[in-house]
């Protein structure tokens, strides 16, 4: 055998896998930085695998590589829970933006919204585990099992108890994105413009907001703010003390239409994301991401070419 195939081999298919490993994992932590250690380390354990000499070959890579991934993924959890309590403001996960025209990977599109990523904080690490693996990549629970070292009926258990904590908190719903875009077009225009009417008119009764500055970014409310009013005079209060008028450019933020602030230096200032309630175009949820850290993985976005001004459509009932 030629010297280095070996090596070739294993980067191919590392390669070949990545972009599943990293939905899987990001899904399961929220966290971009930390998606991209549990991979370098996955990956040192796959060419370690490998390059052990006599090693039996592998023949599933694909399952292998996910039971890495998944299994370092969870043990790193421990970490991000001690740094979670000291972090400052509501925690939200590390936004991933794409052009909505981009031709990306299955897996990658695949992402799950920010709302829903919201939710499943509050699952136990192995309960997110198994959700993100049944409910969004279709593992079934004999396979999860396989991954996690655990019996079919205690996986069967944890997905049971995941789903329904999940859809308590969040029905199954998914807002038209063209309905979803021209919203989010109009709230930007109206919160920048400080126009509470208007704001008050797109939310939903019993809105929240959250705001994640990671105390390193102003305006960032220390709580979550709930209810119409007091959100609209939250964002209308904040306009005047930030650096106004910012260039908002519209992309797909882990799969749903929503906006990206810059400064005037041209660098990024926020993520918005609106969640939209299942019985119309008003507002239920607004994720605000502000904090610099979580903002560094974002490439330069071009602007958009200027765009007629739609008709504003009733979403179908």
């Amino acid at each position: 055998m030629p010297e280095g195939t070996a090596e070739d081999t294993a980067t191919r298919v590392f390669a070949d896998h990545r972009e599943l490993l990293f939905s899987v994992v990001y899904n399961m932590l929220g966290s971009v930085a930390d998606t991209e250690d549990v991979l370098q380390d996955a990956w040192l354990a796959w060419a370690a695998r490998h390059g052990a000499g006599g090693a039996e070959e592998i023949g599933n890579p694909r399952a292998y590589l996910v039971r890495i991934a998944v299994n370092t993924a969870l043990a790193r959890q421990a970490v991000i829970n001690r740094r979670r309590e000291t972090y400052v403001g509501p925690w939200l996960p590390e936004p991933l933006v794409s052009d909505a025209g981009a031709d990306e990977s299955a897996e990658r599109t695949e992402a799950v919204s920010m709302a829903l990523l919201v939710v499943l904080e509050t699952l136990t690490p192995l309960e997110r585990a198994v959700f993100v693996l049944h409910e969004v990549f279709g593992y079934a629970h004999t396979e999860i099992a396989a991954i996690l070292d655990r019996s079919p009926s205690a996986v069967r258990q944890l997905a049971h108890r995941a789903r329904e904590h999940v859809h308590a908190r969040r029905p199954r719903y998914q807002a038209d994105p063209k309905v979803q875009r021209q919203v989010t077009e109009r709230f930007l225009r109206a919160a920048l413009g400080g126009d509470i009417q208007d704001l008050m008119e797109m939310l939903a009764p019993d809105v929240t907001l959250w705001t994640d500055g990671g105390g390193k970014a102003r305006p960032a409310a220390l709580r979550p703010i709930h209810g119409a009013d007091r959100v609209a005079r939250t964002i209308t209060g904040g306009v005047g003390r930030e650096r106004w008028p910012l260039d908002v450019r519209y992309r797909t933020v882990n799969g749903d239409p929503s906006a990206l602030l810059f400064d005037n230096d041209d660098a990024p200032f926020g993520v918005m994301v609106l969640d939209l309630a299942p019985d119309g175009d008003r507002i239920r949820g607004i994720y605000a991401v502000t904090n610099p850290d979580k903002l560094t993985h974002i490439d330069e976005v071009r602007p958009e070419e200027p765009r007629p001004e739609e008709p504003r459509q009733e979403q179908a009932r």
